[in-house]
């Protein structure tokens, strides 16, 4: 059974495309890989019809072991923050992107089919938060999310038991989590 074998990686690469081919390449023993501040980078000059300098291919990391789930930038200059990648070994789950459900872009919906409708989200969320402040306003009814993780920006004793502070912020967090039945998980390294 999927959920209970389940193997997530989550990292926020900082726009190192370096880090994410390494991750890409060396984590083939995960399911899925939530990826935060990720680089849409030129890839290579291609020929154009229309010049003789060619035309920049501009995209994102890609490699044939996995499944890649990202928005489209909705403007040239436009930094995606959030990527999924999932093992083509589960591409018979038939995994699809969501954003008519959830529309932010540091907010990755995926669902797939496993006899039950299953989500799972990648958030990144910036210094001001909005990624929270989006979700604690948007009235989202989604059943049987299954993980949201990424990068909250948030620091806390609650998850973190070498920071001894609290912030308000966290506790709109957890409001959000539990009203999609989630429970604190913590990571192993």
């Amino acid at each position: 059974m999927i959920l209970k074998d389940l193997k997530i990686f989550s990292q926020n690469i900082r726009k190192n495309n370096f880090i994410i081919n390494t991750i890409l390449k060396v984590n083939y023993n995960f399911d899925v890989i939530f990826i935060q501040e990720l680089s849409w980078t030129t890839i290579r000059s291609i020929f154009s019809s229309d010049t003789c300098e060619g035309v920049l291919l501009v995209g994102i990391v890609n490699h044939p072991n996995w499944l890649i789930f990202a928005r489209e930038p909705d403007i040239i200059n436009d930094c995606l923050r959030v990527m999924i990648f999932v093992n083509i070994r589960l591409s018979f789950f038939c995994f699809s992107f969501h954003k008519d459900i959830i529309n932010h872009r540091d907010i990755l919906l995926v669902f797939f089919n496993n006899g039950d409708i299953l989500w799972i989200m990648n958030v990144y969320s910036d210094c001001s938060h909005s990624v929270i402040k989006y979700l604690k306003d948007t009235e989202v009814d989604i059943y049987n999310l299954l993980v949201m993780t990424g990068d909250f920006n948030i620091y806390n004793s609650v998850w973190n038991p070498l920071f001894h502070h609290h912030f308000s912020i966290s506790n709109d967090l957890i409001i959000i989590a539990d009203s999609f039945n989630l429970n604190l998980s913590c990571p192993i390294n």
